[in-house]
């Protein structure tokens, strides 16, 4: 209780001026620590991001470089490789010593390649060779200065294990790097790779095209790489198995490059190497050295093992120049402070005198006084004068935004109000609530035109799903029904509707079927070719056509004042399930709206469904009527055919009878008479003993002999033959009479031929009986 009373004492004693210097210092420094603070704090952040964005985009420009040396070293082997596929076309004789010439060329000219060589699978080239393995090899090579070429055979036995997985992959591939001894410096190592092309013909494998290349110019690129700005920095370049092939620390090449991280996480080198994007991780080196790395990727060619090339910069080398920021920032801060503090204390000293003027002012502006009589009048010729003129250009302010507030209220939204500033925040705020009572506004009205639109649209689908309904059953009935409601609808001008007519395959047309208002030359015959014209072509292509520049000739609009132009002509073709039924065209002298022309189109699917309804439908009644008047002829046919079978019955049952009858009759005749049996198409099949003794012949010489050998007929006689054989297959009996010369004597036979039927009624045998007694004749 003491120290509120102390308190409470305390600032009693204290004048306005010392409230004012003791809580604006206290505020203003409070304020300012906290901006300088962030300020300073977002600026090293700022520095610090900026200094890795330059490390990464170092990163990359380097590896753009790298990337673009080696890309032009796999675009030569490529070149050749592709250029060599036209060895089919020649002579081995002819493409060897050319391919030959061209490598010695491009082996010379591009010194950086260490060798130059190739490998044909020989049996490609070679049309004797039949083994699935050996190659030939040209090897371009330099020593000593000099150029050598060597050609020789390879792989008899089986290709080696590298080259038979380069075979199998048959791409662009950049092989791992290696260790390869020189001589011609005495003995020396040097990293090398190889880059290669496989020659693919119809994608079969016929050899590939390679080139080695030391390391050593990527190598004195890689140690060139001086980011000057951030001191301990340096770069290095990794292979897809994640080696280095380039190092600052030669003794690290070839070697698997590993790297911990600071957070002490595990780091999967080789998955990031191969998703082929720019990443970055932080690392803890073995002297507890933090550094930023930043990898960027080189891809080769077309292969999808990229390399990368890396930078690593000391994270204090990153932070140096935002340590030093900071540093300046917190002078110049505190340096600010104590400004501030003596120019705070010079202010309230000059402004406690008339403060209370504004306040007694304030008060009443609090109270929501703001018209004219509210007046202040403070002449000190310094910051309190304009800031009271200021306090009065705010009441004036006010007074306008009141005003402005009144007619936005009563509705008038088209009002003018002037703001005082670009930071009138109020009246801004007035503004856009003015603003969004407008857009709201006009909002509404789209609104409303569009549910307009919309409505417009449902109740169209509406009538024409009505008129679909009630006039299926008649195609011509239908068709006037939807082009005139159709053309109405829409407020157009006149309208056509075309069914397509593909009753014949080869002579498919659109007929026009219905039209309304519609008065064109060229339709006279109300027929279009398939494909011919606007409406042939939307038929074909099955999409709407919309035409706002119609040629002059193509249609026009005739009305009680004379024809015209239309300005806008809609084609629109009858789809459904991708299958055109026809087409239908308005047109108008207003254009057609998006939505207008997306109702027709849905109205056409409709009428689409419709027309393919109706039609099926016009089709089952002809079949079905095509049914009944087929079951009926059936009916009549099937009675036709009881009687017929009930005749044949009686027929068979009658010729069975009579057959026995024969065959006993035969069997008496037999001892009697001379008889032949043939079978229905004129071949002797039987004779009897008499016949044979008649005419002095064997069985042998007469069975298996036609009716009509050793008889010449005329073209008449041919005709009657075959009239008199055609009637005895049909189940007639003939009689004829013949001459026989018996022991010098003239002897006049009767013969009677008699077809057999069975019990179907068929013929299946014909009997020729023969006698020259005159009762056999009788009977």
């Amino acid at each position: 209780m003491r120290q509120i009373q102390k308190y409470k004492q305390m600032k009693i004693k204290l004048s306005l001026k010392n409230k004012m210097q003791l809580f604006l210092i206290s505020l203003s420094v409070a304020i300012y620590v906290i901006a300088i603070g962030y300020i300073s704090v977002t600026a090293k952040k700022t520095a610090y991001n900026d200094s890795v964005e330059l490390v990464n985009s170092n990163a990359e420009k380097f590896a753009f470089k790298i990337q673009a040396d080696l890309n032009e070293y796999m675009a030569t082997v490529r070149t050749l490789a592709t250029a060599f596929k036209v060895y089919q076309d020649m002579p081995r004789e002819q493409w060897d010593p050319l391919f030959i010439k061209m490598y010695d060329k491009i082996y010379r000219d591009n010194p950086v390649f260490y060798k130059l060589w190739d490998s044909w699978e020989l049996n490609k080239i070679d049309s004797t060779w039949t083994e699935p393995t050996g190659r030939m090899a040209n090897v371009f090579s330099r020593v000593n200065g000099s150029v050598f070429q060597k050609q020789d055979i390879r792989s008899v036995d089986g290709d080696p294990e590298v080259y038979a997985d380069i075979k199998a992959q048959a791409k662009e591939m950049v092989l791992p790097i290696y260790f390869d001894l020189f001589t011609d410096e005495g003995e020396v190592s040097k990293l090398m790779t190889s880059l290669i092309t496989p020659i693919l013909i119809d994608n079969e494998y016929h050899g590939l095209v390679g080139i080695d290349l030391i390391l050593e110019r990527f190598q004195k690129m890689v140690e060139n790489i001086n980011l000057s700005q951030f001191p301990g920095s340096y770069a290095f370049l990794l292979n897809e198995e994640g080696k280095f092939a380039g190092h600052p620390e030669t003794e690290l090449l070839n070697q698997i490059a590993e790297f911990t991280l600071k957070t002490g996480d595990d780091f999967d080198l080789f998955k990031n190497i191969e998703k082929g994007k720019s990443f970055n991780i932080v690392t803890v080196d073995d002297k507890e050295k933090t550094h930023y790395v930043a990898f960027a990727p080189i891809n080769i060619g077309r292969t999808n093992t990229p390399w990368y090339l890396g930078v690593s910069v000391p994270i204090n080398s990153i932070m140096a120049q935002a340590d030093r920021n900071f540093m300046i920032s917190l002078i110049v801060g505190i340096i600010g402070i104590f400004l501030l503090s003596f120019a705070i204390y010079i202010i309230t000293k000059n402004i406690s005198d008339p403060i209370q003027k504004i306040t007694e002012f304030l008060k009443e502006l609090a109270q929501g006084k703001t018209n004219s009589k509210l007046d202040l009048n403070i002449n000190s010729g310094d910051e309190i004068e304009e800031m009271t003129i200021a306090l009065k250009t705010s009441i004036e302010g006010l007074n306008l935004k009141t005003e402005f507030a009144n007619h936005i209220g009563s509705g008038n939204l088209d009002y003018e109000f002037s703001l005082l500033s670009d930071d009138d925040k109020l009246g801004l705020a007035l503004v856009d609530m003015r603003n969004s009572l407008k857009k709201a506004q006009n909002d509404e009205q789209e609104r409303k035109i569009e549910d307009q639109k919309r409505r417009w649209t449902n109740e169209g689908l509406a009538k024409f799903a009505d008129i679909l309904r009630q006039n299926n059953d008649n195609l011509e009935t239908l068709s006037n029904e939807i082009i005139k409601n159709l053309v109405y609808y829409l407020e157009a001008n006149q309208g056509g509707l075309f069914l397509l007519n593909d009753d014949d395959k080869n002579n498919i047309f659109l007929d026009l079927v219905s039209a309304f208002a519609f008065d064109r030359e060229k339709y006279i015959e109300k027929r279009i070719e398939y494909g011919d014209g606007i409406v042939g072509s939307v038929a074909i292509e099955k999409e709407t056509t919309y035409i706002e520049d119609i040629p002059d000739e193509y249609i026009s609009i005739t009305s009680g004042l004379g024809g015209a132009n239309p300005n806008a002509l809609l084609v629109v073709p009858l789809n459904m399930e991708d299958k055109v039924y026809g087409v239908i065209e308005i047109a108008s002298f207003k254009k057609f709206e998006k939505y207008q022309i997306e109702f027709v189109e849905n109205v056409a699917e409709d009428i689409a469904s419709t027309m393919s309804s109706v039609k099926i439908s016009i089709q089952t009644n002809e079949l079905l009527e095509k049914s009944q008047q087929q079951s009926e002829e059936m009916s009549a046919q099937e009675e036709e055919m009881r009687q017929n079978m009930e005749e044949l019955q009686a027929t068979q049952e009658e010729a069975g009878r009579k057959n026995a009858e024969m065959e006993s009759f035969l069997h008496a005749l037999e001892q009697s008479s001379y008889i032949i049996e043939y079978d229905p198409e004129g071949i002797i099949t039987k004779v009897n003993d008499n016949y044979l003794t008649l005419l002095n012949l064997k069985r042998s010489e007469v069975v298996g002999a036609h009716h009509s050998d050793k008889m010449e007929f005329t073209e008449k006689q041919k005709t009657e033959y075959e009239k008199f054989w055609n009637d005895l297959k049909r189940g007639g009996t003939k009689k004829e009479k013949s001459k026989f010369i018996v022991d010098g004597k003239e002897i006049i036979f009767v013969e009677v031929y008699t077809p057999i039927m069975d019990e179907n009624g068929v013929v299946n045998k014909i009997f020729k009986i023969s006698n020259n007694t005159s009762e056999f004749e009788e009977l």
